[in-house]
């Protein structure tokens, strides 16, 4: 959460609270261990009884809080169940003076814990609470094992940083560090003087991976809009896997339809996110919150420990689910290949030579439009493509037919391509959006890589590519959950660049993010038969074959059917947009295909069936935004 979320934030209850005047802590200078002090504001409920202790450390000025203090307690401080300590970190706002070079945050934490213990109107136990930054600090915090710390509840936060936090697919996020620069951070160049994996990162990523000195119950937070997805699930699987066996059972997660936060309405617990709106997600965060630190702070016999080890909201359903593991179950990888005229389909391509191109100007990038973003001024969260990405001219776009029926999907997407380029060096980018009946196209998630980094992220693995060279490159997206309704299309938008969520790529195949020649590349995507461009997904009921397609028997005419050697096909009405005419049996594979450009009309089409096995098969005719199917029989 950065200063502008809290802007925002506190704008809210001043609205909420207009009349109200804001809460007037205690400030106190908690002493280290250096003889330095941190500030702090204390809120307690009454002079007279001792409570547990709600922790919150911020790098975001802790004078914030007192318009609102979080986990729905407002201005009510006096019916709250907790005192709250609100601590400026060490070289931010009131603990500037307290600054050194290379502060330890999880040592501050420790001490800060056990002088909250130690006052007279503590009971003695502490429980973490925030987001972001502020999460991070939780695990540092806990990793020193205070002894009255109890239990931490992180929102949108990992204890990692990782090369593909700030790499991902070899790629700068440049937006994102921006942000953190902006906010005081300042990781541009030492981050800058390491864009390949390299021992520097292999240091840092060990070094900040502790679930083993975890040793407290964490009910970690997180939102399928948010860029943590990846980190927060990773940690959360060595949490249960690592952590001391007292607590490896006791760690919960949770995974909302929520962006970072940051700016604008979409924030952890909202039900507003983007352009779209889940009422069935919003409190969540606070009242689960409240429920783990009631059990573990307060006592209380609510059940806590009988609540799922995850629950997550399903995008498109807009419900909850549990599951024990992530992804909740084996899913098998369903391919839907690239084809002409924009089709994606489970059927491999047969044409010999299909291929598109992109033609990518790095002084003209894709925008970046929604997602998951985190500098100030760029939306946040799902935000229609349609108008902003998809109608230029740098972009491909594959999507399937109308679905027939919900399509769930649950876990991580990848693009696996056959690409070229006239270039050095190029960038390819996916945005996988859900497009629904009245033509929006909105984000779910998004990718890029690199193709000097095809290989790995490593500097031995880098490489310039060859100009005109074909080579396979894959694309990763996070994990989600979404259930692609029936009546609904799922598209994956294909484009060189998405800027400013990512760096753009010169093209011009030298040394990285330094000035140098800005090259116009044309950019190549293959999907022929030799070269069948995909994207893999985890879904749980996509409709690969005949058996499980929706037979519209009023709109396709279909003589001899069984049939034994001739088939007629007529359909109900002229299509005065081209045609795309399929047939595939019942494994899902395309048995006959004709493009017919100038449409159809209403007269009959004959195929050959002499050669077909007996069986039964899938005809679909699809022209525009219709899509119309039929079973048949071969004898």
């Amino acid at each position: 959460m950065n200063t502008k979320s809290i802007l925002f934030f506190i704008g809210t209850m001043l609205v909420l609270h207009s009349y109200s005047q804001p809460l007037s802590p205690k400030i106190v200078n908690i002493p280290m261990r250096d003889g330095k002090t941190l500030a702090a504001d204390i809120y307690r409920p009454d002079t007279v009884n001792k409570y547990p202790v709600i922790l919150i450390q911020t790098p975001y000025n802790r004078t914030f809080y007192r318009w609102s203090l979080p986990l729905g307690t407002g201005l009510k401080l006096s019916t709250s169940k907790y005192a709250f300590v609100i601590v400026d970190w060490r070289c931010f706002y009131g603990s500037t003076s307290a600054c050194v070079a290379s502060p330890d945050r999880g040592k501050d934490g420790y001490d800060v814990v056990q002088w909250i213990a130690a006052q007279s109107w503590s009971d003695g136990k502490v429980g973490i609470w925030g987001p972001s930054a502020l999460g991070k600090i939780q695990y540092q915090t806990a990793k020193e094992k205070p002894a009255n710390l109890v239990c931490a509840a992180p929102l949108v936060a990992g204890s990692q940083f990782n090369y593909d936090e700030y790499f991902p697919g070899g790629v700068y996020r440049t937006e994102y560090v921006e942000q953190l620069d902006a906010l005081g951070y300042g990781m541009s160049t030492s981050l800058l003087a390491n864009p390949v994996y390299n021992l520097t990162w292999q240091f840092t990523e060990n070094a900040n991976m502790y679930p083993e000195s975890i040793n407290i119950p964490v009910f970690m937070i997180g939102g399928w809009y948010d860029h943590n997805i990846s980190v927060m699930l990773q940690l959360f699987d060595s949490l249960k896997a690592n952590s001391p066996l007292a607590v490896r059972t006791k760690h919960k997660l949770m995974m909302g339809p929520w962006a970072h936060g940051g700016f604008g309405a979409a924030y952890v617990g909202s039900g507003n996110q983007g352009e779209l709106s889940y009422p069935g997600a919003a409190g969540w965060s606070d009242s689960l919150a409240l429920r783990f630190f009631d059990h573990y702070l307060r006592g209380v016999n609510n059940n806590w420990d009988n609540e799922p080890v995850m629950r997550y909201f399903q995008l498109g359903e807009d419900n909850w689910n549990t599951c024990t593991t992530w992804p909740p179950m084996a899913l098998p990888d369903v391919k839907l290949y690239l084809h002409k005229n924009g089709l994606l389909d489970p059927a491999a391509p047969t044409a010999a030579k299909d291929s598109a191109i992109i033609i990518y100007d790095p002084l003209d990038p894709s925008p970046t439009y929604g997602g998951t973003t985190l500098k100030q001024g760029l939306k946040q969260g799902p935000y229609n493509q349609k108008d902003t990405v998809e109608s230029r001219n740098d972009i491909l776009i594959f999507s399937t037919p109308v679905l027939t029926q919900n399509v769930k999907l649950k876990g991580t997407t990848k693009a696996v391509f056959y690409v070229s380029s006239n270039r050095f060096d190029t960038d390819f980018a996916i945005r996988l959006t859900d497009v629904y009946p009245d033509g929006r196209s909105m984000l779910v998630s998004d990718g890029i890589r690199r193709m000097r980094f095809r290989k790995g992220f490593t500097a031995a693995d880098t490489s310039r590519i060859v100009p005109g060279q074909i080579y396979q490159v894959q694309i990763d997206l996070p994990s989600t959950a979404i259930t692609f309704l029936a009546g609904h299309k799922i598209r994956i938008d294909i484009t060189s660049s998405n800027y400013p969520r990512f760096d753009s790529n010169l093209n011009n195949g030298n040394k990285m993010y330094v000035a140098g020649d800005t090259l116009v590349a044309t950019n190549t995507v293959y999907f022929s038969n030799t070269k069948p461009s995909y994207v893999s997904f985890a879904f749980e009921n996509y409709p690969t074959g005949v058996n499980e397609m929706t037979s519209d028997a009023s709109q396709i005419n279909l003589y001899p059917n069984p049939s034994n050697g001739k088939l007629f096909i007529e359909p109900e009405q002229n299509f005065a947009e081209p045609v795309q005419l399929d047939i595939f049996s019942s494994t899902g594979q395309r048995v006959y295909s004709i493009s017919m450009t100038n449409g159809m009309n209403k007269e009959k089409t004959e195929v050959n069936t002499s050669n077909w096995d007996a069986g039964i098969y899938m005809i679909r005719i699809t022209s525009g935004e219709q899509t119309f199917t039929r079973k048949m029989i071969v004898k």
